[in-house]
Formats: C-alpha cells, sequence, structure tokens
C-alpha cells in the first residue's frame, strides 16, 4: 500500500497540503465573504464540519504519493461526510483533484482504473448533489424537477470534466515516468552489451597472444634441448628468443589485464608495421614462412582492417607453427576496395586443425576478427594443406 518515497518528497507533500489547506478552507471563513453564510450558521456544528472535511482532503492530498490507494479512500470518505453535512463545492474540494492525479500516476494498474471511475462516478455524483442542494427550493412541480435536473447536468459536467483533467494529468505523468525508465533500462542494457563486447574483445586478443607466443616459445624449448648437446650456440640464441617472447607476450598481457580493471581505452595494438616483427617470431622457430604482397597498399590502411589483418596473420601462423611441418604461404592483395588474405601451410601427421565452425577458439576468433570490420573467413583442409582465406573491405569499420 505504501510506496517508497524519499523523506524530501514526503515532506513537500505535506507542506504543501498544510499550505492547500489554510488557503482553501480560510477564504470562504473571512468575513465578509458570503461563501458559507447560506449553508451554515457561524459557530455551529456545520463549521466544525467544514474544517473537519476539509482537514480530511487535505489529508488524503498529503499522503496521495506515498499511499495513492489509502489516499483514496480517505478522500472518498471526506466527499461522503461532506455531502452528509449539508457542505456546498468549496475549495477544499481541489484536494480531491490530487488525489486523483496521484492514483493515476503513481497508483498500480488497477488503482489506475479505479481513480477513472472515481473521478467519473463522483463527477456524477457530486454533480446531482449539489444541483438538488442548489435548487434552493423544494421540488413540488414538473418546472422545480426540471431546474434542479439541469442544475445537476451542468454541475456534474463541470465536476467529471475538471476530476477527469487531474485523473488525465497523472496518466500522462505516468507515460512520462514509464518513457523515462525505459530510456534508463535501455541505457543500462546499451552498458552491458558494451561491457560485454569490451570483455570479448579482451578475451580475444588476450588469446591471440598467449597461443602465438606460447606456440613460439615451444617450438624453441624444443630446438633448444635437442640443440644444446650438438650446437650449444644455437641453444642460447633459442633461449634468448624464448626470454623475448615472453617479455612481449607479458607486457601484452599486463596492458589487457589494466584494459580489463581500469577500462581505458584500448591501448595501443598491432598495425601493418608490426607484421615483420611477428614474421621475425615465426622464423625463429624454424619456419620461413614464404610472404608475397601483390599489390601493396595503396595508402595508409584504417587502424581496423590493420589490426584485424595482424591478429589473423597472428592465428594462422600459430596454427602453422603448431599443426605444420614448416612450409607456409602467406599472400596479401590490398585491392582497391578489399584486402585479401591467403594463408595455407601443410599439414603435419597427427591431428589436424578443426574445420572453422566446429570448435577451436583460435579459428572461430580469426572469423570473428573478419565480420568486427564487415569481412568475411574461411578456413578447411584440403588434403594435405590446411587453408585460410580472408576478405576485408578496406573503409567499412564497425
Amino acid at each position: 500500500m505504501f510506496r517508497p518515497v524519499s523523506r524530501t518528497w514526503l515532506a513537500l507533500d505535506i507542506v504543501g497540503a498544510v499550505i492547500g489547506f489554510g488557503l482553501t478552507v480560510g477564504i470562504p471563513l473571512v468575513p465578509g465573504s458570503g461563501g458559507l453564510s447560506v449553508w451554515i450558521v457561524d459557530g455551529g456544528w456545520s463549521v466544525t464540519a467544514y474544517l473537519v472535511v476539509g482537514a480530511i482532503v487535505w489529508g488524503a492530498a498529503a499522503i496521495a504519493r506515498l499511499a495513492p490507494a489509502l489516499a483514496l479512500c480517505v478522500a472518498w470518505f471526506g466527499a461522503l461526510l461532506q455531502m452528509a453535512a449539508g457542505l456546498p463545492p468549496v475549495p477544499f474540494d481541489f484536494g480531491v483533484l490530487v488525489v486523483l492525479f496521484a492514483t493515476a500516476a503513481w497508483g498500480s494498474r488497477r488503482l489506475l482504473w479505479l481513480g477513472g471511475a472515481s473521478a467519473l462516478g463522483g463527477g456524477i455524483v457530486g454533480g446531482a448533489y449539489f444541483g438538488l442542494a442548489w435548487s434552493g427550493e423544494l421540488i413540488t412541480d414538473a418546472a422545480s424537477v426540471m431546474r434542479a435536473a439541469l442544475t445537476s447536468v451542468l454541475l456534474g459536467s463541470l465536476f467529471v470534466l475538471a476530476m477527469v483533467m487531474a485523473w488525465g494529468a497523472g496518466l500522462l505523468w505516468r507515460v512520462i515516468l514509464a518513457g523515462r525508465a525505459t530510456q534508463v533500462a535501455r541505457a543500462q542494457a546499451e552498458t552491458v552489451a558494451a561491457e560485454e563486447q569490451e570483455r570479448v574483445r579482451i578475451a580475444r586478443d588476450m588469446h591471440d597472444v598467449v597461443a602465438h607466443s606460447l606456440a613460439v616459445v615451444i617450438a624453441q624449448a624444443d630446438g633448444a634441448r635437442y640443440a644444446a648437446a650438438a650446437k650449444p650456440e644455437m641453444a642460447t640464441e633459442a633461449l634468448g628468443t624464448i626470454a623475448q617472447t615472453a617479455r612481449g607476450a607479458l607486457s601484452d598481457v599486463r596492458m589487457l589485464l589494466t584494459q580489463l580493471r581500469h577500462r581505458q581505452g584500448d591501448g595501443p595494438q598491432p598495425t601493418l608495421a608490426d607484421l615483420e616483427t611477428l614474421f621475425a617470431q615465426v622464423r625463429h622457430t624454424g619456419i620461413e614462412p614464404r610472404i608475397t604482397v601483390d599489390p601493396v597498399p595503396p595508402g595508409e590502411p584504417p587502424a581496423a582492417i590493420q589490426l584485424a589483418v595482424y591478429r589473423i596473420l597472428q592465428e594462422a601462423l600459430t596454427n602453422a607453427i603448431r599443426h605444420g611441418d614448416g612450409a607456409v604461404d602467406v599472400h596479401l592483395a590490398w585491392l582497391p576496395d578489399r584486402v585479401e588474405i591467403r594463408v595455407a601451410n601443410t599439414v603435419a601427421p597427427g591431428p589436424a586443425p578443426v574445420q572453422l565452425g566446429q570448435g577451436g577458439h583460435g579459428l572461430i576468433g580469426m572469423r570473428e576478427r573478419a565480420q568486427l570490420v564487415g569481412g568475411s573467413l574461411h578456413a578447411e583442409r584440403r588434403g594435405a594443406q590446411f587453408h585460410v582465406y580472408g576478405m576485408l573491405p578496406i573503409g567499412v569499420t564497425s
């Protein structure tokens, strides 16, 4: 029954109700105003009833935001008491409009329609009562009946119009609040989606960095173990490559973890200028990739395209190190509207890379890289070779 309302709003509602009570109840009692001269005798019971009913109506208005259902019940009690006391329409009846506004603005769906029914029914009942009271004469003939009926219809129409307008204003405010809540929910959902995309991107980068670096380290460690006895200098060089690769991977992982912890942006990302370093790391594993770039880039490709090309080649070469026998062909074609990537390597005996879409985080990551910039990527085994083909549109980023 009670809604969560801040103390500030509750205090403002109470102060507003007290002010409304003072203004609307005091005006008809000012000497010479004549507002109640026909209805009450000074100092009589009707004055007491007038003050009590006014306090009840504005009391309902004071709690309208906190408890709209209770406020509607209290307002109906005050209206019935007003008619029982024989009081006319007086200014404190504006408190009823506040209650009707509250039922539509903050009440439940059921209370919303109860408030609308109260606006219609209360206006009709009030018009009928006050029309008969204002006739000022006993109903003894057809003419007096007609006058009372016309007065009731006129007053009832005015009361219904005022009450329905107050209820409609509350309904409009309810729609505004719902729209604001929808916008907040949409903004929160977009924030969650953006954070999830950021986590996926960081996880993808983490996989690329760790998988490639570990593949290089494993290949170098195997070579160093075999060369340690026969050629110690080669083992020393391999250990140096392992240390260098591990330091680079550690730096990249720290940067990614910093992004994940502090959300400070993407940080520096690999570009085409870093491809030679990538190829050098592959050569240190004993694999000599055959690189072909034809045609060459016509200008400076977009940063997103450069990053996608680097990560796709990194993953493809990592697979070649892990599953290949040393023969790798890399072809880049920088056409005016797109760049085509082809990587082919001979598959060594044993477990081969899975088909794209059938498992393997690396292959799925390559496809996601291509899709992020509006491109496509296919990877499959053809006989003894494994082929990766990607097409990235230049100038289309996401």
